[in-house]
């Protein structure tokens, strides 16, 4: 990783070049676009003369499509046939930005189209207009990016730090763009876990989407994973991004991995799904949390209400102001049938998906759980420690569904409590203080393929998280205490005296009632007509340990210690 840091502190020193003519906020938008374009220019190096001399054969003949015979002499999926790199750039300084432009329309058309997501002509004035281009441009050839020096593992990396500090300095969201990589590796180890054997065979092809691809961190670990696994596997990747510099530098390492760059669309997945009926036998995300849908919301209703089931939403829709249940319906409505082989999934939440939406007729979050568990489609939850984020401290948890569940999971739901599993970062990166090292995530994921109770893994049967929730009438009673009934003779109900309880699904509503409510208001009864079911999954019951209270001498003891402690300080003071 030293190459890693080394580069990236360099990169980021270019900024310091901007300082003054550029707001800070607007760094990002020169250092990613360059960072980007001297990748693709390190990559095409050694071939670039090759790829010019064919071109220049090629201008000789009919042929008019020449891209594909370009690519091939390239060794990759694009080429540039400009005379331009950028160590020729800067040897004519008087003519860097009609060589620049020259030399970025020069790249094949699926790389052009990833510097074009970044706006960069308008800043290619802007810098030659400040006398900034060539010592900027200058710097960055400074810069090896070659495969054979930085992966494109580190390079993610690198991009992450780079957008990182870029967040930071501008009081923006780093988070929206990546997900920590060791959380990524375990949600990679738990999705492939079970399938080993599968994945192992020789000219193995599968499939994963994400539909928050980002800058690709998740479907990079997934395909490095699996060529670990089996050298001669392959895991075709699709994403979607809305951000269109996280969708180029996603598309960029695509590219110059040879995958097809084409898999990843620009676009919201929710409200314009770019690869709609496609299905996958792998789905990984790391949605936005607790984000507000209200701009789509008329798409998302009319979907729900005129497609049902046969569209993505029908098992509900969760509260406006909250929208990651829509994503996981949407990758649960991509996901392969189980006589295809069947799809797992494996995304982060926080911790309101796991109980918000109260029970109602309305189809709500409670109706998503339960329409998910009760289809026996919840494999496992598992809870992250805290402040292993870039832009949040709150809890995280990983949830796994799956449409082909191992036999001894049918009808099971297995918590894993992994809070405890973490180390002290020495320096911490925004809100992340703490991160998983490769024995903590070996542990969890171990925790979770042995699916045995312990301390830290729980296995329950689906009902155990259903309850009814119950409306307990009490009759209304006239100024005598009289019970006031309808024209059948039956009891008339008082609303002020209304109650609700939430009754396990485990247990018989009129063995409850008469255990815990008639003992107390004899005269009380459930009205079945406004019972509701709901779903819940609450952890901290689950994992509950008792811890005794301190006994009165402790806290005696502690009391006088403080106050002598005290009065030695006001003596001090005093004298």
């Amino acid at each position: 990783m030293k190459n890693v840091k080394e580069s990236a502190n360099f990169i980021w020193s270019i900024a310091d070049l901007l300082r003054g003519d550029y707001k800070q906020s607007d760094y990002g938008k020169v250092i990613l676009p360059l960072t980007v374009l001297r990748r693709l220019d390190c990559v095409l190096h050694s071939t670039k003369k090759d790829v010019l001399k064919k071109y220049e054969q090629l201008k000789l003949t009919d042929i008019e499509d020449v891209d594909v015979l370009l690519n091939k002499v390239s060794g990759y999926k694009f080429h540039n046939r400009s005379n331009f790199d950028f160590q020729k750039l800067i040897a004519d300084p008087n003519n860097i930005a009609l060589n620049l432009r020259n030399y970025i329309n020069g790249f094949s058309e699926d790389a052009r189209e990833i510097i074009e997501q970044f706006e960069f002509d308008n800043q290619i004035n802007k810098m030659d207009d400040n006398n900034l281009l060539f010592m900027v441009v200058k710097r960055f050839q400074e810069v090896e990016l070659h495969p054979n020096n930085i992966s494109s593992m580190e390079m993610g990396y690198m991009f992450e730090e780079l957008i990182r500090k870029f967040a930071e300095i501008s009081n923006e969201t780093a988070g929206e763009h990546f997900t920590p990589r060791e959380v990524i590796k375990l949600m990679v180890n738990i999705l492939f876990l079970n399938d080993r054997e599968i994945l192992t065979k020789k000219g193995i092809t599968k499939t994963i989407y994400d539909c928050c691809a980002g800058t690709g961190g998740m479907l990079s670990v997934a395909e490095e994973y699996l060529v670990e696994l089996n050298p001669e596997a392959r895991l075709e990747v699709f994403g979607q991004e809305l951000n269109p510099e996280s969708y180029a530098i996603c598309k960029s390492d695509l590219i110059i991995k040879g995958q097809n760059a084409a898999n990843i669309k620009k676009g919201n997945s929710i409200s314009d799904d770019q690869l709609e009926h496609q299905k996958f036998d792998y789905l990984i995300t790391n949605p936005p949390f607790g984000v507000k849908w209200k701009k789509i919301e008329k798409l998302v209703k009319e979907e729900h209400a005129s497609l049902g089931h046969g569209g993505r939403f029908g098992a509900g829709l969760p509260s406006v102001s909250d929208g990651s249940f829509l994503f996981l319906m949407h990758l649960m409505s991509k996901m392969k049938p189980k006589e295809q082989g069947g799809s797992r999934l494996a995304l982060v939440f926080n911790g309101s998906p796991l109980f918000s939406g109260a029970p109602s007729k309305s189809k709500n979050e409670s109706s998503i759980r339960q329409w998910i568990i009760e289809n026996d489609l919840l494999e496992a939850v598992i809870a992250l420690p805290n402040q292993l984020f870039y832009n949040t401290g709150i809890a995280t948890y990983i949830w796994v569904i799956s449409n082909h569940k191992p036999k001894e999971r049918k009808g099971k739901v297995q918590l894993i409590n992994g809070v405890d599993f973490y180390k002290k970062m020495s320096k911490s990166l925004g809100d992340k203080r703490n991160e998983l090292s490769e024995e903590h995530i070996a542990e969890i994921t171990n925790t979770y393929g042995a699916f045995t109770n312990n301390d830290y893994s729980k296995i329950f049967n689906n009902k155990d998280f259903g309850y009814a929730k119950v409306t307990v009438e009490r009759p209304a009673r006239d100024k005598n205490g009289d019970i006031i009934t309808d024209k059948k003779g039956n009891p008339k109900p008082d609303a002020s005296l209304r109650d609700t309880e939430n009754i396990p699904l485990t247990m018989d509503i009129q063995e409850y009632m008469q255990k815990e409510v008639l003992p107390h208001v004899p005269d009380a009864w459930v009205d079945p007509n406004k019972t509701n079911i709901g779903y819940e999954i609450n952890f901290t019951k689950y994992f509950y340990q008792y811890k005794p209270l301190r006994s009165l001498e402790e806290i005696r003891k502690d009391i006088m210690a403080i106050e002598q402690e005290t009065e030695g300080l006001l003596k001090q003071v005093i004298a």
